[in-house]
């Protein structure tokens, strides 16, 4: 004969199977439910989309009425756009441990010097930046030579050295962070940014 409290675990046992199978119905019935109910598929609308205008065109139809060519209307800007905001300023970068200008680089610089004749007077940042590898100090020290070096070969080309600024930023700003020697070249760079 078992005893009270050998039935009683036993029963208690199934209720909890059962409870537990009472939830895992409710779950998979919940979730048909949900799946059921997302039939009908929301629009979704970009705002500030531009807006299709009908264009009368071309050959006429066999009744006589101009056939209808919907074509998109111009974009129209909410934002007046800035010189700056359109800058194609381009990076020049540095062989390891180095701030001379290379030669291919050089020619990047000539290439922005006709960004600074056409914008005069606007203010750029040059930030000079480094690799992971070394101190802090010294990659600090490394990047301000850097941007110094661009600034002095812009300011030979004849862009007036009150529209130059630079930082340096060692290596707290790398645009790639693998540790690898092609993330370090790309790394070791002065990047140009226009004041705003």
């Amino acid at each position: 004969m078992k005893t009270p409290s050998i039935i009683k675990l036993k029963e208690d046992r199934n209720r909890m199977k059962l409870n537990v199978a009472g939830v895992a119905i409710l779950t998979v019935l919940l979730g048909a439910a949900l799946v059921s109910c997302g039939g009908s598929k929301a629009v979704k609308t970009t705002e500030g989309a531009p807006p299709t205008a009908a264009v009368t065109t071309g050959p006429k139809t066999a009744s006589g009425a101009l056939e209808r060519k919907t074509q998109p209307a111009p974009a129209m800007s909410t934002e007046k756009e800035s010189p700056q905001s359109m800058v194609v300023l381009k990076d020049i970068h540095f062989d390891f441990d180095r701030y001379e200008i290379r030669p291919s680089d050089a020619d990047i610089l000539k290439k922005d010097y006709l960004w600074f004749k056409d914008n005069p007077g606007t203010r750029v940042m040059i930030e000079g930046n480094c690799d992971e590898r070394g101190s802090i100090e010294y990659n600090l020290a490394l990047g301000q030579r850097r941007a110094d070096a661009a600034k002095d070969f812009l300011s030979t080309l004849g862009v007036p050295a009150a529209e130059l600024k630079t930082v340096s930023y060692g290596k707290e700003k790398p645009v790639d962070p693998a540790h690898n020697e092609e993330a370090w070249a790309k790394n070791r760079r002065d990047h140009l940014e226009p004041e705003k």
